[in-house]
């Protein structure tokens, strides 16, 4: 098996929610798989701080662009500048999106529109106006971030908004999998469990010391819910990613691959 199946070189990819967290991790992963990146987020600070870390990781400079894919003429304006830069885009991830907890009878409903907006709107909004890129090119890769809570609920409160805009996500993924297949474009869902990013380890620590217990073994409880005995790291979505992203999975739409530890297997 020739290891080109996995190369991104030549390639180009715009990600969505790039200035941190998994959306960082992933655009780490296909700087080093070979492809030319571009971050896109809503702060210009945050996507220069990231664009720094990820230079000193790899080596390699990436592209900024500040705006809110909630909004079609940002959207529209970050393909013509990604467009303009690389000429041709191939790769497109949406990694963007938030999560806020409140128990169902007290939802703050201006709070679940505005997870509606941010979780599914933009992937709709992103993927309308790359897809139009795509299709002119005949070739694209769109990579949505779900969660294995667009499967499975939870057992505790506080999730109705994430655990409905997820499963959003997921239909969306086939719909428009099943739409964009005749123009040579997959469309695909990386669907994780709980995962340590930095901004997750920080949210853990306070958990963790108000429990009166070590990050350590916090982290630990955290994991214990499934077969493999531990929590998600950025790195372990990171291959999920390339993956789909590269011409190993030119063959492949329409699904949600969920790198999460064994969770959905017993969830």
């Amino acid at each position: 098996m020739s290891n080109k199946l996995f190369d991104l070189t030549g390639k180009s990819a715009v990600v969505i929610g790039g200035a941190g967290g998994l959306g960082q991790a992933i655009a780490q992963g296909l700087l080093d798989a070979g492809a030319k990146v571009l971050i896109s987020s809503r702060k210009v600070d945050s996507l220069t701080k990231a664009a720094e870390e990820l230079k000193a990781a790899t080596g390699k400079e990436v592209l900024i662009f500040a705006g809110d894919a909630s909004k079609e003429a940002d959207v529209e304006g970050l393909v013509k500048f990604a467009a303009g830069e690389f000429g041709k885009i191939t790769i497109l991830v949406n990694a963007q999106g938030f999560n806020k907890k409140q128990d169902a009878l007290d939802f703050d409903i201006e709070v679940f529109n505005q997870m509606l907006i941010a979780n599914v709107t933009s992937f709709m909004i992103s993927a309308k106006h790359f897809g139009r890129h795509f299709k002119e090119n005949g070739y694209g890769k769109i990579i949505n971030l779900s969660s294995v809570r667009g499967k499975i609920a939870t057992k505790g409160t506080g999730n109705a908004g994430y655990c409905a805009t997820k499963g959003a996500v997921d239909m969306l993924t086939k719909q428009l999998a099943s739409e964009f297949g005749p123009f040579g474009v997959t469309v695909n869902a990386v669907g994780p469990n709980i995962t340590a990013t930095p901004m997750m380890v920080a949210v853990f620590e306070k958990r963790a010391a108000e429990a009166g217990v070590s990050i350590e073994q916090y982290l630990k409880t955290q994991g214990d819910g499934n077969p493999m005995r531990k929590m998600g790291e950025p790195e372990d979505i990171v291959g999920t990613a390339v993956f789909l992203a590269s011409p190993a999975s030119d063959f492949m739409t329409g699904n949600i691959l969920y790198p999460d530890g064994g969770l959905t297997a017993i969830g």
